[in-house]
């Protein structure tokens, strides 16, 4: 097991029907992940994140295809991936009446852990999590916020090599998702863990993962790193000013012949979309110095992961997907997958 793939899908798709109509919520999913990535799985609500880890974590069945995890079928053992994994959902977990450091001796006791080890990772968590100024209170006193860190708690208790963590910093104030990335990256540093995040925080995605799938209506669309899908898809926005609207004209010309991307006039500037902005900005300068022409002002704005989603669907990762409505059956079929 130590030198295959920690994730291989093969064929996942996921059926529900919806007032009477079949959805298509996840569509041919397939993809592996090598131990010890970190991957960022992106896409708007409704797109089929959620429901390709509950199907990976073996909360819900697949309606065809299949998964090995941790080195076990999905359908065939479940227990087995279960006994392997966290997962961090986007619904609470916690046992409301319970306290909060009592609820985390409770998940390592039923993994199996000794009382002691159960005492020091209990520990360990809440101080890096900062839970420490509410780990006497039953889990029903809790804020939002608060039931989050417990939950991304209770999901890391037992050190598994592979977490799937669901949105895992909503809710958390600024201290407390740096406090969490900078466990999740302790984990990969000390233990090797593989980590398979969705999240709506971009800049962590862009930040932390070195590689990026980005899902659509059920469907992978793009799957790489942000630098390379970023440099391949989006590219930097280069803006340049001219005098005139005659000037940007002439200017054009000369743009012309230094690249073949799409270029447009904006009345007396224009706008250049390209991967290789850093190196094309001066290029651009120079060339128009040689041709007697002012650049006036010359701006680069790098590309983000949204201009990466904006590339390859003509919206944006905020915007919600149309197959938003499928994510409350999903979350009925889990309830009930768990019950």
């Amino acid at each position: 097991m130590a030198n295959e793939p920690i994730i291989q899908a093969q064929g996942l798709t996921k059926r529900f029907t919806v007032k009477k109509k079949t959805v298509e919520a996840v569509t041919d999913l397939s993809f592996e992940v090598a131990r010890g990535e970190l991957v960022a799985f992106l896409g708007p609500n409704g797109a089929g994140k959620s429901t390709s880890l509950r199907m990976l974590t073996t909360l819900i069945p697949p309606t065809s295809g299949t998964a090995r995890v941790v080195g076990y079928d999905i359908l065939q053992r479940p227990a087995d991936v279960r006994a392997r994994i966290g997962y961090v959902g986007q619904l609470t977990s916690g046992s409301f009446s319970q306290r909060v450091r009592d609820e985390l001796l409770s998940q390592g006791a039923f993994y199996g852990m000794p009382a002691n080890a159960a005492k020091k990772r209990a520990d360990d968590l809440i101080d890096s999590l900062d839970l420490g100024s509410f780990a006497t209170r039953s889990v029903q006193q809790l804020s939002g916020g608060q039931k989050r860190r417990l939950d991304i708690a209770l999901g890391l208790m037992h050190a598994p090599p592979l977490i799937f963590l669901d949105e895992p910093s909503t809710g958390l104030d600024p201290q407390s998702r740096a406090n969490l990335w900078q466990h999740i990256l302790d984990l990969r540093a000390q233990h090797g863990t593989t980590i398979f995040l969705t999240t709506h925080y971009l800049e962590e995605a862009d930040r932390y993962a070195e590689r990026v799938m980005v899902m659509d209506r059920g469907r992978v669309i793009a799957d790489d790193s942000a630098t390379a899908l970023k440099a391949e898809l989006a590219g930097d926005v280069l803006t340049f000013g001219f005098a005139s609207t005659d000037e940007a004209e002439r200017a054009l010309a000369v743009l012309s012949t230094l690249t073949d991307r799409d270029v447009r006039v904006d009345a007396a500037s224009i706008v250049v979309t390209a991967p290789d902005g850093d190196a094309l900005l001066p290029r651009v300068v120079r060339a128009m110095d040689a041709a007697g022409i002012t650049v006036q002002r010359a701006t680069g704005v790098p590309p983000t992961l949204d201009d990466v989603f904006l590339a390859l669907t003509g919206r944006t990762l905020r915007e919600a997907g149309e197959g938003a409505h499928v994510e409350e059956q999903e979350a009925t079929e889990t309830a009930g997958a768990q019950r």
